[in-house]
C-alpha cells in the first residue's frame, strides 16, 4: 500500500492570530478522513484543528457520553437490583438488566428458599424481563460478529455477562478439539479444521461462526496451525433461555422440587406486589462506570443506556429510547445539544452512529468543569499505564507513557481518542479529540515494528505534550 504524506500545519490559534505548529501532521492514505483537535482548558480561544470532515463514528469513545449522561440521570447511589418475589405458590425473580450478576449470584437467590424450609415449588417461577423492550442488539451491528461477546445482546436478563468462554486446540491432524465449561449451557458444533499459514492464505479460509437463537453455534471454516488452546468466548443469543437452563440447574442443585414451569416474562399479575424474599445489589454506579471506562465495556454501557430510557421517560427501556434519553439529559442538565448526532446505541459499537467533532470537545469540557461533582477523569484510562490503553503501541515510549488520560475507540477503518493532557501534577490542561476513519492498516501491520498509525498518534501526542510542557512552564 502506498502512503501519501500531505504536510500542513496545524494552527493554534489565540486571540491575537495564528502561528503554525511544528512539526505537522501527515495524512495516512487519501481516501482517510480524520480531525486532529485540542482546546486549553484555561483559555477556549487557545485551540488548534486540522480536519476533513466534522461527524465521525465514534466508536467506543461514545462512552463518555454515556457516563457523563449516566451520572446525571442515575445518580451515584444508583444500583441495579435484581430480586425474588412470592405471590402465592408461584415465584418471580425480577430482573433490572444488571450487567454483572452471575449465575452464583442468581443461586444465592434462590438458596433463600431453602433456608426458609422451602424445597417444593407448587407454582410456576416467573423471569420478569419487563423493564426492557425491543432489541436485545442495536441496529448497525454488523451480523457477523454476533457471535463473539463484545457484541453480546443487551437484555433485562443478563447473566454470566452474556459470554460462555471455550478454547480450540489444533490435534496436530488436521483436526480440532472444542471445549466448552460443561457448566454453559450451550451448544457447539465444530467442524473446524487446522491449515498452516501458507494453506490459510492460499485457501482464503477463516475461522467462521454462526450463531442461531437457541444457543447453538456452528464453528467452521480454519485455525491456524498453533501450539497452544486458542482461546474463544461465545456471546449468548437468548439471554432469557440460557437464564432458564441456569435456573433449573440451581434448583437441582440446591434439592428444590419446582412442579410448575419457569416462563419467560411477567406473570399476568402486579409484580409489586408480590412479597420479597431476597434481593441482590450490584455495585454503585462509579464501580460500574470505572469498569466500563477502563475496559471499554459494552455490555455495561448499553444496559446504562436502556436503564437510562427506562427513568427518564418512565416506560421500558430500549435503544431508542435510551438514545433519546441520553440526548435529553445532556441538553437539559449540562446544555449539550446533541439533536444532529446520529445515536443507535450507548456503547459506540452501532456503525450508524455518528457525532460532531465540537460535540465530543463540549463533552470533554462540560467533564472538566464539574470534575469536581462527576469524579469522570479519574476513570478514565491513562496512556501506557491502565485499561485499555495500557499497552497501546502509540503510547508505551517514556514521552508518552503517563501524560494522556483517555478514551479510545475503534471499528473496523476506524480509529479514535479523545482525552486529555495532563500537566506534571498529573491535572488536566488541555483536552483533545483524535477521529480517524476510512483507513484500513496493511494485514501485515502487527507484525511490523511500527505501523503509519502507530507513528502518527505518537506523532500528534508528542506534539500535544511538547506544546503542554511550554504552557505549563510559563505558568
Amino acid at each position: 500500500m502506498r502512503y501519501l504524506f500531505l504536510w500542513s500545519a496545524l494552527l493554534w490559534t489565540t486571540i491575537c492570530g495564528a502561528a503554525p505548529l511544528v512539526p505537522a501532521l501527515p495524512t495516512l492514505t487519501p481516501d482517510t478522513r480524520y480531525a486532529f483537535s485540542a482546546q486549553s482548558l484555561s483559555d477556549e480561544n487557545q485551540h488548534y484543528e486540522q480536519a476533513t470532515g466534522q461527524y465521525f463514528p465514534p466508536a467506543s469513545t461514545f462512552k463518555l457520553v454515556t457516563a457523563l449522561a449516566a451520572k446525571l440521570e442515575l445518580g451515584d447511589e444508583f444500583r441495579f437490583s435484581t430480586s425474588l418475589r412470592r405471590q402465592g405458590n408461584d415465584y418471580i425473580i425480577q430482573f433490572s438488566g444488571d450487567p454483572t450478576l452471575t449465575t452464583d449470584d442468581l443461586k444465592q437467590l434462590l438458596r433463600t428458599l431453602p433456608a426458609q424450609g422451602t424445597k417444593r415449588i407448587r407454582g410456576h417461577i416467573w423471569l420478569d424481563n419487563q423493564v426492557f423492550s425491543g432489541f436485545e442488539k442495536a441496529v448497525g451491528w454488523p451480523w457477523d460478529s454476533l457471535g463473539v461477546c463484545y457484541s453480546a445482546p443487551s437484555s433485562a436478563i443478563n447473566l454470566d455477562h452474556n459470554c460462555a468462554p471455550a478454547s480450540l486446540t489444533d490435534l496436530n491432524n488436521g483436526q480440532t478439539r472444542l471445549y466448552v465449561p460443561e457448566q454453559y449451557p450451550i451448544h457447539v458444533m465444530n467442524q473446524a479444521k487446522v491449515l498452516s499459514k501458507e494453506e490459510v492464505k492460499q485457501q482464503h479460509c477463516e475461522l467462521e461462526l454462526t450463531a442461531a437463537e437457541n444457543n447453538h453455534y456452528v464453528l467452521s471454516g480454519c485455525m491456524e496451525q498453533r501450539s497452544t488452546p486458542l482461546p474463544l468466548k461465545f456471546a449468548v443469543q437468548n439471554t432469557g433461555l440460557y437464564a432458564k437452563r441456569m435456573v433449573y440447574k440451581a434448583l437441582h442443585q440446591l434439592g428444590i422440587q419446582l412442579d410448575g414451569d419457569i416462563h419467560i416474562g411477567p406473570p399476568t399479575y402486579n409484580v409489586n406486589q408480590a412479597q420479597i424474599l431476597a434481593k441482590h445489589q450490584s455495585e454503585a454506579l462509579p464501580e460500574l462506570l470505572d469498569t466500563m471506562l477502563k475496559k471499554s465495556d459494552n455490555l455495561i454501557a448499553d444496559t446504562l443506556t436502556k436503564t437510562m430510557g427506562h427513568h427518564y421517560f418512565q416506560q421500558p427501556g430500549s435503544y431508542s429510547n435510551g438514545t433519546n434519553a441520553i440526548k435529553a439529559i445532556l441538553a437539559n442538565k449540562a446544555g449539550i445539544s446533541l439533536e444532529s448526532a446520529q445515536l443507535y446505541d450507548g456503547s459506540g459499537l452501532s456503525r450508524n452512529n455518528r457525532i460532531h467533532v465540537n460535540t465530543m470537545q463540549q463533552v470533554l469540557r462540560y467533564v472538566w468543569r464539574h470534575d469536581s461533582e462527576l469524579h469522570l477523569i479519574e476513570l478514565l484510562p491513562r496512556s501506557g499505564e491502565s485499561g485499555t490503553l495500557q499497552y497501546r503501541r502509540s503510547m508505551l515510549s517514556n514521552d508518552i507513557k503517563g501524560l494522556l488520560t483517555g478514551k479510545s475507540g475503534s471499528l473496523y477503518g476506524t480509529h479514535n481518542m479523545i482525552g486529555y493532557l495532563l500537566d506534571s501534577n498529573g491535572q488536566p490542561t488541555m483536552l483533545f479529540t483524535q477521529y480517524i476513519t476510512d483507513y484500513f492498516p496493511p494485514e501485515n501491520e502487527e507484525e511490523l515494528n511500527s505501523s503509519p498509525l502507530t507513528d502518527l498518534e505518537q506523532q500528534f501526542y508528542r506534539q500535544l505534550i511538547t506544546l503542554n510542557q511550554a504552557h505549563d512552564s510559563q505558568h
